[in-house]
């Protein structure tokens, strides 16, 4: 049976080619704006000047820098810079790493000590400033939600939260603002929205047909325009439904009334903490062995996922370990290696220092809560 369930999504989503102008109107006309950013990308594609002439009028300050995986350091040192100046009003522009940290910044305005456990869960800020964002990267889906993942790099931890007071008041998500991207970012941003499809979906079944619909189409949509972007990177029809999947894959629909799983997202966190391997690279080791571990309690699911994605039939075999396999070749398939050895990670190093994370915080994952960190060793073993 479906479980019960509270669905809250107050963000405004313009969408498409142009849909930036539309972002005036949504800021307050006294607004003291702090502009965050990554890299320094969006000088060079013309983003920026285009935001800058959008806000003309508006009196606007900028923080640069943000880094992929957001640091805690950076997030404070980004406050802090926010106070001095008495910014009220927040606009992300970049990708889900921005706006994560963004979505951080805003609930640590009002905190000077004690930042840090707002993060999982451990305590939550009750004030936040407003914000909004201007995508660039399709992966995440921040800009519908009100979640995020930040990095301590000093200590070697990542973290996420849950707020709803950092939904986005409004998000802009023009295809062609990402038709720069190197094919690296699309690789990892295709992948990291296709595993958060997965881990709402292949679980167990609780008559939620909709729900499931949902997501086989956004995984399918990520597989047919996925390759496509990166062989066409200026194909806006391509980008435009790759843009919207990834949104898709994490602004609550899919999530609504099923059981969720998480636990290669949890796993993968650590890898990224541990050795700085890219987040959706960390999800693409991960994935196939963790899901072999539990291939029995997944199967109907992925049973269902391999007939209606990949067209596998009774007689093809086992259809649950053939729709792991295809999944992998997948993510193979967009240039994206599967194992730990290929980014010269040790799979013994890992499984004794992520399983012994997982021991110190008794933390136990996945949606029968079999994911332990017996289990996570053996699921980083079988990643070698």
């Amino acid at each position: 049976m479906m479980n019960n369930f509270s669905f809250y999504c107050p963000t405004r989503v313009f969408f498409g080619r142009g849909e930036s102008a539309k972002i005036a109107q949504e800021i307050p006309q006294n607004a003291k704006i702090l502009l965050l950013y990554g890299g320094g990308s969006i000088k060079k594609n013309g983003v920026y000047d285009e935001i800058m002439g959008v806000l003309k009028g508006f009196e606007v300050a900028e923080f640069g820098g943000l880094e992929a995986n957001p640091d805690f350091d950076t997030c404070l040192k980004a406050r802090d810079y926010a106070k001095e100046i008495g910014a009220n009003f927040l606009l992300a522009v970049g990708g889900g790493s921005v706006l994560d940290a963004t979505k951080f910044i805003a609930q640590i305005y009002y905190e000077q000590k004690n930042e840090w456990d707002l993060l999982s869960l451990k305590r939550t800020a009750t004030k936040a400033l407003p914000i909004g964002a201007v995508m660039t990267l399709p992966a995440t889906g921040s800009e519908m939600n009100c979640g995020g993942v930040i990095s301590r790099r000093s200590t070697g931890e990542k973290r996420f939260f849950h707020n709803e007071l950092v939904f986005p008041k409004f998000s802009v998500i023009d295809p062609t603002h990402s038709f720069t991207l190197p094919t690296r970012q699309i690789q990892n941003g295709i992948i990291d929205a296709f595993v958060h499809t997965i881990e709402q979906y292949a679980t167990y079944d609780v008559n939620s047909p909709l729900q499931d619909s949902w997501a086989i189409s956004v995984m399918k949509t990520l597989i047919d325009c996925g390759a496509k972007t990166i062989d066409e990177p200026e194909n806006y029809e391509a980008r435009a439904n790759l843009c919207w999947a990834a949104t898709c894959a994490l602004n609550g629909w899919i999530a609504c009334g099923v059981v969720e799983d998480w636990a290669v997202h949890m796993i993968g966190h650590e890898l990224t903490a541990f050795y700085g391997l890219d987040h959706a690279k960390s999800l693409a080791v991960v994935l196939g062995a963790r899901y072999k571990y539990s291939i029995n309690s997944k199967r109907e699911k992925l049973e269902k996922l391999g007939r209606e994605l990949f067209g596998l039939s009774n007689l093809d075999g086992d259809l649950a370990q053939i729709c792991i396999e295809k999944i992998v070749e997948f993510f193979e398939g967009l240039g994206v290696a599967t194992h730990l050895e290929a980014y010269n990670i040790d799979a013994n190093d890992a499984a004794d220092k992520i399983s012994a994370r997982f021991k110190e915080h008794g933390a136990v994952f996945g949606e029968n809560g079999e994911v332990t960190p017996s289990a996570v060793r053996e699921i980083l073993l079988a990643s070698k």
